[in-house]
């Protein structure tokens, strides 16, 4: 077997379970080392990373985001980068390690980028501690508080040939898309503001959503124990709830109606989106929980803890968890439900993340075994595409995963018409 099938076996290997069925198909498998950022010979020195995925909150591991099956943002070092599949090549977006602060766009001599509340000052050398990207909106947040904005959609002005296209239907809407994501990578900030100067201060997640009325916006989850909600249309702060402890992450539902918070407790909570009140306390964890995340279908939601299991929870019956998913050697710090909610994918701290077939009542899984601390994760929008970013010293690298398919066709056996169909199973 040759050394790259070697590396394709070891990377998407199937851990057989008593309790869980091990997959003879593996959901995903490795399509390539989509960037290694140590080693010479996978790219060249002008583009040479030393530190590719720098980790500074040892708990919390949400620094990978996809936009599409091509399009990837991660954080290297004092850079968030883009980096694009469809060249191999990545883009600086972002670098915190200088003075940044947000940058005015003009037209006809009238400011059309200056937002009451944004922090005309800056920031300098920021060290960040999580990242969030969704279609032309990428906000990541800091120890001391900060919250760094990009908008895409701030440099429309520049493109009146979009708003004729529009005109013409879906095409125009995906051709703006494109447009404003690329426009990710051209210099400037479109917001920053720090969310508290508290000593405990720092960001520790970050969600972007769309709310009922169309507007662009975010929460952050913040160890001063509050989450806060920003609406990106008026850059304003909307809601500020505060809990009993530090908040480690924050995720709303797919109705907008309630959210799901965790963080330094045992217990983590369901409070209503639009007061902030309690629903339900969530009780099963025997630690603090890190990482929590809606399927889509609207009914069912997962949190990870450092108990090193991830629960699954029906918001039908919330007495008590409906599955526990067990980890091997450490906490879970990131769960993710991909889009078309079929698969849940739960990362460890380091070499291990678990990719479990929801349909099966999470009875089938496959194993993603490899080396080095897990940064972050990250399913296309389409569900084609599992990111991994890998930080370590030696294997530091982004990995990508596509997903496996099993096509079945039937054909007739040759001269005989009358005979029942022969059936065969390919898998891609």
């Amino acid at each position: 077997m040759n050394e790259n099938a070697n590396q394709q076996r070891k990377v998407a290997c199937i851990m057989s379970s008593s309790e869980i069925q091990d997959l003879s198909n593996p959901l995903f498998f490795i399509s390539k080392l989509a960037w290694r950022g140590c080693l010479k010979h996978y790219m060249s020195s002008s583009t040479l990373i030393d530190d590719p995925y720098s980790i500074l909150n040892l708990q919390l591991r949400n620094l990978v985001w996809a936009t599409s099956k091509h399009d990837v943002y991660l954080m290297s070092h004092y850079s968030v980068l883009h980096w694009s599949a469809l060249n191999g090549e990545k883009y600086e977006v972002i670098n915190v390690s200088g003075h940044i602060a947000p940058c005015e766009v003009y037209k006809n001599s009238i400011c059309l980028q200056k937002h009451p509340g944004s922090l005309l000052e800056g920031f300098s050398q920021t060290q960040v501690s999580t990242l969030a990207v969704k279609d032309n909106l990428l906000v990541a947040g800091g120890f001391q508080g900060e919250l760094i904005c990009k908008l895409g959609g701030g440099l429309m002005i520049e493109l009146p040939i979009v708003y004729e296209a529009e005109r013409v239907g879906l095409w125009a809407r995906d051709y703006r898309l494109r447009q404003l994501e690329k426009f990710l990578d051209r210099e400037g900030i479109s917001f920053c503001c720090r969310t508290t100067y508290d000593d405990n201060a720092i960001t520790n997640a970050l969600e972007i959503y769309e709310s009922s009325s169309g507007a662009v916006c975010f929460m952050s989850s913040n160890n001063d124990c509050g989450v806060r909600d920003f609406d990106m249309e008026k850059f304003q702060l909307c809601k500020h709830f505060r809990f009993p402890w530090p908040v480690n992450h924050t995720s709303r539902s797919p109705d907008g109606k309630v959210l799901v918070i965790v963080g330094d407790d045992p217990n983590s909570m369901l409070v209503d989106a639009h007061t902030g009140k309690t629903v339900h306390t969530l009780q099963g964890h025997l630690d603090f929980s890190f990482a929590s995340s809606w399927n889509p279908d609207g009914q069912t939601f997962a949190t990870g803890n450092q108990d090193k299991t991830c629960r699954i929870w029906d918001i039908r019956n919330l007495s008590k968890s409906v599955a526990v998913l067990r980890g091997n050697l450490g906490a879970i710090r990131s769960v993710r439900f991909s889009s078309d909610g079929q698969f849940l994918a739960m990362a460890e701290p380091a070499d291990f993340v678990h990719i479990y077939d929801v349909g099966s009542g999470y009875n089938k899984r496959q194993e993603l075994d490899f080396f080095g601390e897990i940064s972050g994760m990250s399913f296309s929008p389409d569900t084609e595409v599992l990111f991994v970013g890998v930080w370590d010293r030696t294997y530091g690298s982004l990995l990508q995963y596509g997903r496996g398919r099993n096509y079945t066709y039937n054909a007739l056996p040759s001269g005989s018409e009358s005979a029942a169909d022969a059936s065969s199973t390919a898998t891609i």
